[in-house]
């Protein structure tokens, strides 16, 4: 393990870790400018975190030591999930020790605490987005690991780095099996970080709301790991996106500082791009019904299949 590998590794996390509050406020700014809305500040979420970062927690009576440590386990998820995916370079040690179906693992994992945790209190609320979360999940986990799947087959390795080396090795080519991918991971993205058409981030009302229906009983320093966990969550999706579509300025191995830094404008540029996007399919969708949800992925799920018989199609088979 070289130090340019280590300092990769740090620079992806450290990284993740800051700029996933920074682009939850771009996304709500961009929300805010295409309603004609007044746009809140950009550091909001920052400011938001530092607040219940100083505030006392307030437990229910019948919380266990696991509602305590699920803001934690979730968080830490995240954390390990961004040194896992390639962010600024393809330079990562945790990248070879754990592939992309660990990285599904892991959100299953982060998915898994939260809804044990929303149910521990024995609240209405918490059990009703503790279900449907779950059943997001459910519908959504195979869409996503036939994407991954996809690019795995077109690489020849699940491993991240592995991935990402050989997307960039074949330079620019119309390939119609990761134009299918793409769709079915941008639907994948909309419904596991609880965006429109599936979830409404901006509301709280009782009958439709997922997430937010979860962390109705945290407070303070457990809301605000929460909070940042699931900004992380968005980070790591859009990284993800990225890496498999659109690698461009990616580090290679064996790189120094120079190319960090490079791979970091990139990364920011990309970041505005697709905070802008989202901002603006959001305010274009409409909000599905929950019995609406699993057709919509299914949907992602039939595209994915299709992108990787596509791939089998013009690839001949498998070897």
């Amino acid at each position: 393990m070289t130090l340019s590998a280590l300092l990769t590794q740090a620079a992806a996390v450290v990284t993740a870790a800051a700029l996933a509050p920074l682009l939850v406020g771009w996304v709500n700014q961009c929300r805010a400018w295409l309603q004609n809305r007044t746009a809140p500040p950009l550091l909001l979420p920052y400011r938001t975190l530092r607040k219940l970062l100083h505030k006392d927690a307030v437990l229910a009576e019948s919380a266990s030591p696991l509602f305590r440590a699920v803001p934690y386990v979730v968080f830490g998820c995240m954390l390990v999930a961004a040194g896992i995916i390639p962010s600024l370079g393809t330079d990562l040690p945790a990248g070879r020790a754990a592939d992309a179906i660990a990285l599904v693992g892991l959100f299953a994992t982060a998915r898994m605490f939260m809804a044990l945790g929303a149910m521990d209190v024995g609240t209405a609320f918490g059990s009703l987005g503790a279900r449907r979360e779950m059943l997001i999940g459910f519908l959504a986990e195979p869409a996503l690991l036939m994407v991954l799947f996809n690019v795995a087959l077109i690489s020849g390795s699940t491993a991240m780095p592995v991935i990402v080396d050989r997307l960039v090795a074949q330079g620019f080519a119309v390939n119609p099996s990761l134009a299918f991918a793409a769709l079915a991971f941008v639907m994948v993205l909309l419904a596991e970080n609880a965006r429109l058409p599936i979830d409404n981030p901006a509301t709280h009302l009782e009958l439709t709301m997922i997430h937010e229906a979860m962390v109705l009983e945290y407070s303070a320093r457990h809301l605000a790991l929460i909070e940042w966990a699931a900004a992380l969550k968005l980070f790591n999706y859009a990284c993800l996106g990225f890496a498999f579509f659109l690698p461009l300025g990616l580090a290679s191995e064996d790189t120094g500082p120079t190319a960090l830094l490079l791979g970091a404008t990139w990364l920011a540029a990309k970041l505005l791009l697709a905070g802008a996007g989202l901002a603006l399919f959001e305010t274009l969708s409409a909000k599905l019904r929950v019995f609406r949800a699993p057709e919509f992925l299914a949907m992602a799920f039939m595209l994915a299949v299709l992108g990787l018989l596509t791939r089998l199609l013009f690839s001949g088979g498998v070897a």
